[in-house]
């Protein structure tokens, strides 16, 4: 009788290990069908039943049932983290149970550029995270989530500057705030501090006027002569006369040609009407407009008008006399192609 109790009980432990051992070999095995990354993303709120359709849709799992398995022995059914994850090649389901489970995910690169309000950045970025625009908005919106920062409404646009960044998906409108705050203070180290306080303006001022310098021209070699125009104005206390800061106050950007009327609008960042720099950005500024403005050229130039051959490039005088000259000519081509707004 002991001797099989014995027997039984030697049986019962190798089917065990047995057990063990296959289980073992299924966490290992192989489970990804497809030979390049694919990258999942796991909206907050998924169940485990959404997860597996998230890896159904693309084709990726071998062997669903196995990796089922392992996700039960390993309790990811039981939590499901959001985020967007990248599945490698050669992935085994112990691997990517792991990697869900901790919610180790693969930051995605968020790009912005050629933003010009606050509610066209929020549907930006709501288009590349999983937060919505209606949040960014929100959180944009209310002055108290960044005034400790020295920040308002009107100037808080300085804060994001343009470029590709790597974020979580999931990040969520404070932190991208945070994060591009980060960025901003990082970017204004102890070398442009100086440069900003050697031309007497702050590094809100300071994009704020390349801000104006980006709607100018696209020409990046030409805006630190752009830059040098404008402050010389400053400097002698001439209006900037710029027309983008007008396009801003009649919240217009589609308009090619800036009217006397216009020109009129009682607006802070009117800068036909108010000398001196309006009281926040035009748009998100360049880093190259930053610099544009930092190391900006030196010259007696105190004018400039786009050249009638519609380059992209602009003439520049030191007289008003000259400048009269070339914007006549330039008028002359805008009407010679109907160009009247």
């Amino acid at each position: 009788m002991k001797k099989k109790l014995l027997y039984l009980s030697y049986s019962v432990i190798a089917l065990a290990l047995l057990a063990i051992v296959s289980v073992w070999a299924v966490s290992l095995r192989q489970n990804v069908r497809s030979d390049t990354p694919v990258r999942i993303f796991i909206p907050s709120g998924s169940s485990f039943d959404d997860l597996i359709d998230t890896l159904k849709r693309p084709g990726l799992l071998s062997n669903e049932q196995s990796f089922v398995l392992i996700s039960r022995l390993k309790s990811l059914n039981r939590s499901v983290k959001p985020g967007s994850y990248v599945i490698e090649p050669g992935m085994s389901n112990n691997r990517i149970v792991n990697m869900l489970r901790s919610g180790r995910q693969t930051p995605v690169n968020v790009t912005f550029n050629n933003i010009r309000t606050l509610a066209e950045l929020a549907g930006r970025i709501g288009e590349q995270i999983e937060t919505d625009s209606a949040s960014i908005s929100a959180f944009i919106e209310d002055e108290n989530n960044y005034s400790e920062d020295g920040l308002n409404i009107r100037t808080v646009i300085a804060v994001f500057l343009t470029d590709t960044y790597q974020l979580y998906w999931t990040i969520d409108a404070k932190g991208f705030y945070r994060r591009m705050l980060k960025e901003y203070r990082a970017f204004w180290n102890d070398d442009r501090e100086a440069a900003a306080r050697a031309i007497n303006l702050t590094p809100v001022e300071v994009s704020t006027l390349a801000s104006i310098i980006d709607e100018e021209t696209v020409m990046d070699d030409e805006k630190p002569r752009i830059a040098g125009v404008y402050l010389n104005r400053l400097r002698l206390g001439i209006p900037l006369q710029a027309d983008p800061t007008v396009k801003f106050a009649i919240n217009d950007f589609t308009i090619r040609r800036v009217l006397n009327e216009q020109k009129e609008v009682d607006s802070p960042y009117n800068t036909y009407k108010y000398k001196g720099l309006p009281p926040g950005p035009v748009r998100c500024a360049s880093k190259n407009g930053i610099e544009a403005v930092l190391h900006a050229e030196k010259h007696e130039y105190l004018y400039f008008v786009a050249r009638s051959d519609f380059s992209g490039y602009h003439h520049f005088s030191r007289t008003l006399a000259e400048h009269n000259r070339y914007a006549n000519s330039y008028r002359h081509e805008l009407n010679k192609k109907r160009i009247y707004q």
